[in-house]
């Protein structure tokens, strides 16, 4: 995938190690695949897509993974939770669009699963699909994406450095009043003679232009111009929404997944959010530790009276991999804005880059 320049390319430094390509996909067997729609003028200006995230990639289908997950802010919306809450376990790629297209996504994993994972369709399918809202820049009620594009998506994904910014589901997304987008890190934790890596996305379009804060730097305040969100009489400030996967190879149990998921809110504060009522703010933790030992529950598998068995870290021994979540949060949501570019979209309107030479001349870091 095609990278651009990222927050460490400023000379800004951030807490923990991160991993080879400071990316989700340090986890081993992650795989992310984008579609990206930029096409058209004026009212009918599309500037939107989709993110897939397969935890154990395309050949790791029908493998399920502990999983949790934790709302915020529910003013937005994550299909298949509930089946995530009963049973701790996520068994499906996971798609991230606009608010207006999950139907659409939702339809178009099932539609690929069913052709390139037959033995897994033949179970009921509940796949996860999060949003966050596009329609300052996109014509978010042109049913622009269709099925087939969470299917391209899919059919996209890999693993290695990630492309952020103005790609996949972040294409049309907004963060502190800045063009924001998608944006990924990640941690390495050395557990006694072990290293495992916690990897995070973020789809950021959420904030208000004040509260921008870079390593404890206020720079929105300092940045009120070009703000197009200043004079909006639709839109309520710091709304739009957040979708945040976490994802280890740390085997941990489904409650330990949702102690990292929120955590995520911590991430998210240090780069200054307070949580805007009109943003839904929901995250997905999954861990692919134990492959093979965990079933969907198929009918007549596993067989009667079986028992299964599944290694976790220990809950005394958590504190690093909450550490690590936040670290990686906070680290991707930086990334998304430096990563992303100035757009113009719907009927003209221009969200502008974070502008990164005022950045480094705030936080004192001079020339990259």
């Amino acid at each position: 995938m095609t990278t651009t320049a990222r927050a460490r390319d400023l000379g800004i430094e951030f807490d923990g190690t991160p991993g080879p390509h400071n990316a989700i996909t340090d986890v081993p067997g992650v795989e992310i695949g984008y579609t990206t729609l930029v096409e058209g003028e004026g009212e009918r200006a599309v500037r939107t897509g989709v993110t897939a995230v397969l935890p154990r990639g395309k050949s790791g289908v029908g493998d399920p993974c502990h999983a949790g997950m934790y709302s915020m802010n529910g003013n937005g919306e994550l299909t298949g939770s509930h089946w995530i809450a009963e049973t701790g376990l996520l068994h499906l790629p996971i798609g991230i669009t606009n608010s207006h297209a999950v139907g659409s996504v939702h339809r178009g994993i099932i539609d690929w699963v069913i052709n390139e994972h037959p033995q897994v369709a033949r179970e009921w399918l509940l796949p996860c699909v999060g949003e966050t809202f596009d329609g300052d820049l996109n014509d978010i009620n042109g049913r622009h994406v269709a099925s087939e594009h969470a299917v391209a998506a899919l059919q996209a994904a890999s693993d290695g450095p990630v492309a952020e910014g103005n790609v996949g589901g972040g294409t049309g997304m907004n963060c502190y009043a800045f063009k924001g987008g998608t944006g990924t890190a990640s941690r390495v934790i050395k557990y006694g003679d072990k290293s495992y890596t916690m990897g995070v996305l973020a789809q950021a379009n959420f904030g208000d232009r004040h509260e921008l804060t870079i390593r404890g730097t206020a720079v929105g305040r300092a940045i009120p111009d070009d703000n197009p969100f200043r004079d909006a009489q639709t839109r309520p400030a710091g709304g739009g929404s957040v979708i945040v996967i976490v994802a280890t190879d740390a085997p941990l149990l489904p409650q330990q997944c949702q102690a990292l998921a929120r955590r995520v809110p911590l991430g998210l504060a240090r780069t200054g959010t307070t949580g805007s009522h009109f943003s839904g703010d929901i995250f997905l933790a999954f861990s692919t530790g134990n492959p093979g030992a965990l079933h969907v529950g198929e009918l007549g598998s596993p067989p009667a009276g079986s028992l299964e068995t599944a290694a976790f870290v220990p809950w005394a021994q958590i504190d690093p991999f909450y550490a690590a979540t936040v670290h990686a949060v906070e680290e991707s949501v930086i990334n998304a804005l430096v990563a992303a570019k100035t757009m113009v979209g719907r009927n003209g309107f221009c969200s502008h880059a974070l502008p990164l030479d005022r950045i480094r001349a705030l936080m004192g870091l001079g020339d990259a």
